[in-house]
């Protein structure tokens, strides 16, 4: 089916067309679907991950890989980076495990996808895709970034995500209670993979107050080892807490839980956070203070994507995204308009440099 096709038949899906390249193809070795949108080059080769997802057709697959290049472009550049924005897709059927044989065809059929871009896209891992997946997918193109440390690569970059939406934490905290530290706070975790587990082990730690969630039942052992409440995820929103925090798949926040959400900031790893377009005026409606996903989430890319800089200066870049946060906090406030408005005003300013 031709672009032109989809939109015929998906006219919703035309206002995220603002993207440079989209391409869509069957793998040769998997016959699985493979999405790659490329948003923009205008700051350098566009970086972002790999999903392996199930979704209930091809517009829905679409869809999300043109939201989440769309957010990549607004990452990298609100982290400073000579990158634009991108991100790739494997679609899995509903129920379909990417196991054995037929992963590695798909990361195979992912490199020539990635490597027919000729250097416009470099892709990485995401949401079920790990560090050895790059490695296959670098047998046919040396446009894949966070490979295993063992074969030259920077490795998994979670860790440096969590510490990246630590930072943005302290600087959330700060505003809504005037001092940074977590201690005695009670935040909600929504998401407990890689970077919400390691945010929660290091809250526990500081002596915040903690309630965490996750669709897997098999998580409540880290909260019983932290000694966190646990609750549902369908209810994890109306939990009182100081701080929320969404840490799992996008579009936690529809209109409903917004309303329902009984919290004075929300401040995650998550992407796509916001189910409608509106969800950011409908957070400051409640008084809810908003860091954006886009920005507070950079800590991975930041280790990714700096590569000429040492790992200290990374370690110092992702530490600072306090400080943007801050400026895009700063921004809002002075003009009267929501945080992601903000954001993005500082990253079209990037752009048309």
């Amino acid at each position: 089916m031709t672009l032109a096709a989809m939109l015929a038949e998906r006219p919703t899906l035309a206002p995220f067309l603002d993207h440079e390249k989209v391409n869509i193809s069957t793998g040769k070795r998997s016959g699985l679907t493979i999405i790659v949108a490329v948003h923009s080059t205008k700051l350098g080769p566009a970086l972002g991950g790999c999903r392996v997802w199930s979704y209930g057709d091809w517009s829905e697959a679409l869809a999300d890989a043109l939201r989440l290049s769309r957010g990549m472009t607004s990452k990298n550049a609100l982290a400073g980076l000579d990158l634009g924005g991108g991100k790739s897709v494997i679609v899995l059927e509903p129920g379909q495990q990417l196991t054995g044989e037929l992963r590695r065809n798909a990361f195979l059929d992912l490199g020539d996808a990635v490597e027919a871009l000729g250097g416009a896209y470099l892709t990485a891992e995401d949401v079920g895709t790990t560090a050895a997946d790059m490695a296959v997918v670098s047998e046919l193109t040396e446009h894949a970034v966070g490979l295993p440390a063992d074969q030259g690569g920077l490795g998994d970059p979670g860790e440096y995500t969590a510490r990246g939406v630590y930072s943005a934490l302290r600087e959330t905290l700060r505003r809504t209670h005037g001092t940074p530290d977590a201690a005695g706070r009670k935040i909600t975790i929504v998401g407990l993979g890689h970077v919400g587990s390691a945010l929660a082990t290091r809250l526990a730690g500081e002596g915040a107050i903690l309630t965490l969630s996750d669709i897997n039942d098999q998580k409540q052992a880290l909260a019983r080892e932290l000694g966190a409440d646990w609750v549902a995820p369908a209810d994890a929103h109306r939990v009182p807490a100081d701080v929320f925090m969404p840490a799992g798949v996008g579009g936690m926040l529809s209109p409903r839980v917004i309303d329902e959400l009984d919290t004075s900031a929300v401040v995650g790893p998550a992407n796509n956070q916001l189910a409608e377009a509106d969800g950011a005026e409908q957070l400051a409606a409640r008084g809810i203070l908003y860091a954006p996903d886009y920005l507070v989430n950079a800590g991975g890319v930041l280790y990714l994507g700096a590569k000429d800089d040492s790992i200290e200066d990374r370690i110092a870049r992702i530490d600072a995204i306090g400080d943007t946060l801050a400026r895009v906090f700063d921004e809002a406030a002075s003009q009267g308009i929501t945080t992601v408005e903000a954001a993005d005003n500082l990253v079209n300013a990037l752009l048309r440099k």
